[in-house]
């Protein structure tokens, strides 16, 4: 059952180790096939060298397994939370890389320095709120994506592709999940970046991308009017 996409969803944890984002078992990359309303998702605690395309489950978006011989990943309730709610997102990426982990540790939202970021993100990279304690001892996977649902309030997921998810770590997606693992790589860049820009301006504040260029650099790659790349 949907071996093409069991395939794509191997390819792209893999590129996740391979890109450098995740380490150990750390991290889990899903893709959403909208006709058949099912999820693919990377098994819990596999080695990414021991996984093979067989290893990945499918399951559907009541968290049901539909086929798989393990147990899907931990994050699974998050992903699904997300798809049921997001429109348009088809793949979904969760990793603890250094650089954005270590913004949602400080519980700051990543501001738009320059020209690079506006490619990717239409904005500051949004953070969530801490989850209570109780959300925690409830349902904290499904409850971790609630709190990313609800700071998207207003927001378009596909114009900010990602968030910070406060204490924890990055959430990518996208239209599919290789476009997932690219929004997970640029947040990746741009919170470094970010992060460098700060400590060479440490004796006087970093200054945002004015919008007006933030806008250009964003339009110019997504919407009506995107001339960036080549014609399909």
């Amino acid at each position: 059952m949907l071996e093409e996409l069991k395939e794509t969803v191997w390819r792209a944890n893999m590129r996740l180790r391979d890109e450098g984002l995740v380490a150990l078992t750390w991290g889990n990359a899903s893709a959403f096939d909208r006709e058949t309303r099912l999820v693919v998702i990377k098994p819990s605690g596999v080695e990414y060298g021991k996984m093979s395309p067989g290893d990945m489950v499918v399951l559907n978006l009541d968290g049901r397994v539909v086929e798989g011989g393990c147990r899907p990943s931990s994050d699974t309730p998050t992903h699904l939370e997300l798809y049921r709610s997001f429109k348009g997102v088809s793949g979904i990426v969760h990793t603890h890389s250094v650089e954005a982990t270590a913004w949602a540790q400080a519980r700051r939202e990543i501001p738009c320095y320059g020209t690079t970021h506006a490619d990717c993100f239409h904005g500051p990279v949004p953070m969530t709120r801490l989850l209570t304690e109780k959300e925690v001892a409830e349902a904290y996977e499904l409850n971790t994506g609630k709190v990313i649902v609800e700071r998207f309030g207003g927001l378009d997921p596909l114009a900010q592709p990602g968030a910070l998810v406060a204490g924890h770590g990055p959430f990518t997606w996208g239209a599919d999940v290789m476009r997932a693992v690219d929004n997970a790589v640029s947040l990746e860049q741009i919170a470094r970046m970010a992060r460098l820009t700060e400590r060479l301006c440490a004796e006087r504040a970093a200054t945002p991308l004015p919008g007006y260029v933030s806008d250009k650099h964003y339009r110019r790659k997504h919407g009506p009017d995107a001339y960036y790349g080549q014609k399909s």
